[in-house]
């Protein structure tokens, strides 16, 4: 069996690797039903964190784009694009 992590203090990479091990020893169905449960509730919570991760990374990214009036730019990223240049 795979360790069970702590969800408050648990990486995104982590908790995503957790999460992969979890829907694993789900989807082999020889655990019994009190541990499935128990580990379907660690799932719940690990995604929940990741979810958490995931829109403050968004936030971080919408805060970066930001033009110099503070204005929301969204655009497709594109790795030759400068930060300033709005797309077209």
């Amino acid at each position: 069996m795979i360790p069970r992590y702590d969800v408050a203090a648990v990486k995104f990479e982590t908790a995503m690797a957790r999460l992969e091990a979890i829907v694993g020893e789900l989807e082999k169905s020889d655990l019994p039903l009190d541990e499935s449960l128990k580990i379907f509730e660690e799932g719940i919570r690990l995604s929940k964190s990741c979810l958490k991760i995931l829109e403050e990374a968004e936030h971080k990214v919408e805060v970066l784009v930001q033009d110099k009036n503070g204005k929301k730019r969204i655009h497709a990223y594109s790795s030759g694009e400068e930060a300033d240049e709005p797309s077209s």
